[in-house]
């Protein structure tokens, strides 16, 4: 009999169910696991889920009986996965499952963003209709979301689904090339022209040290006044400190956070700390958490499950 443990169920809310597994197993579950918790709640186990919680190489040493890591996310960063390949422990991931949520959650930002729709809600709670004594005010810049140019970074299915979407909507898409690449492929605006041409850029790479810091002051620097950045993928991809300064100087017109470089951000964050900047929008790493994406997130965790038990894994990393 298996035993399955999975350490941090929290991070899919009680409302989703997740089907159980079609083999002989035990399920052990915990909401949340502090990194001095693991070792001791995986001694047993043969099959561990995590989100977020962090399985480095030392931890998954001591786990002999391990016989499958199963992430409920897509991205795996937290899971050391150069020791499992050469100590052959499988790890599979979630794939293809938010390109409803995420691409609709960009649109969203994008369209509250252009409009100021964040700006113009602040000013009413502060008085300032009724200091104007107009039917209605002009405090703030109002752009069209049609025709505007959206820079995504990142085509993967996310990059493809926010394409669609945008399409839809009547914008320009330009696709933007890896920064490091001096002759963009076919279909492709290099990075250093996105950065001058885009009016609204999301970005949907994943993180690693090539893409650390990717949108720092140099890039903002580079980008119109008006434009506005979006990102629904990973924290590191944009130095955050710099971020604020451009919406405080002016380089940019405005961001759309939902991710951070540290989860749960606290207030020392520079985001966190400039929340009331009426040109800024933070949500808490939701953009991917429609109840379809979490059931469907759900789904295809115990697909993962009864994949490999049944002797032909998916979704390896």
């Amino acid at each position: 009999m298996e035993k399955i443990v999975f350490l941090d169920s929290a991070t899919i809310p009680s409302h989703i169910c997740i089907p159980s597994p079609s083999f002989s197993h035990q399920w052990e579950s915990f909401e949340e696991t502090s990194s001095d918790d693991v070792l001791n709640r995986l001694k047993d186990a043969t099959i561990a889920i995590t989100n977020k919680v962090i399985l480095n190489a030392e931890l998954l040493a001591q786990l002999p009986s391990l016989k499958l890591i199963a992430i409920a996310a897509t991205g795996y960063n937290n899971v050391d996965t150069d020791w499992c390949k050469a100590n052959n422990l499988p790890v599979c991931n979630i794939r293809g499952y938010a390109t409803r949520s995420v691409p609709e959650h960009v649109i969203a930002l994008a369209f509250a963003l252009r409009r100021s729709l964040n700006a113009y809600h602040r000013d009413i709670e502060l008085g300032v209709w009724k200091e104007k004594n107009q039917f209605c005010f002009f405090t703030h810049p109002i752009g069209d979301i049609q025709e505007a140019t959206l820079g995504i970074i990142g085509s993967g299915s996310l990059g493809q689904a926010v394409e669609t979407l945008a399409k839809a909507v009547g914008m320009n898409v330009i696709r933007v090339e890896r920064k490091d690449v001096t002759s963009a492929r076919e279909g492709y605006v290099s990075f250093e022209e996105a950065l001058m041409q885009a009016d609204i850029l999301t970005l949907h790479c994943p993180l690693s040290d090539a893409t650390r810091n990717l949108i720092g002051e140099k890039e903002f620097a580079k980008m119109k006044p008006t434009s506005i950045l979006i990102n629904t993928g990973r924290g590191g991809l944009v130095d955050e400190t710099a971020l604020v300064e451009a919406l405080k100087k002016g380089e940019i017109a405005g961001a759309g956070v939902d991710v951070f470089t540290e989860e749960p951000a606290t207030n020392s964050n520079p985001l966190l700390a400039h929340s009331g900047l009426p040109n800024l929008i933070l949500t808490p790493h939701v953009a991917w958490g429609s109840d379809s994406s979490l059931q469907t997130l759900a789904n295809q965790l115990t697909d993962n499950l009864n994949a490999f038990i049944e002797g032909h894994p998916n979704n390896l990393v």
